[in-house]
């Protein structure tokens, strides 16, 4: 991610992933906080749907 733009499109795609409650991106930190009980596979695909790479921290 670069800019606020991608922030919101990767906030916008995963509020869409069934199960996910609540999502905090930071562009600094090039991540996002999921609550909810989403399929963490499906949080993967819905970002790099939208272009970005994504990987589950851990």
């Amino acid at each position: 991610m670069t800019c606020n733009h991608c922030v919101m499109s990767v906030k916008k795609a995963l509020l869409k992933v069934p199960g996910v409650e609540k999502v905090e991106v930071s562009l600094e930190r090039a991540e996002a906080l999921v609550e909810g009980k989403a399929d963490p596979e499906a949080l993967i695909r819905a970002v790099e749907e939208e272009g970005y790479r994504a990987a589950l921290a851990g």
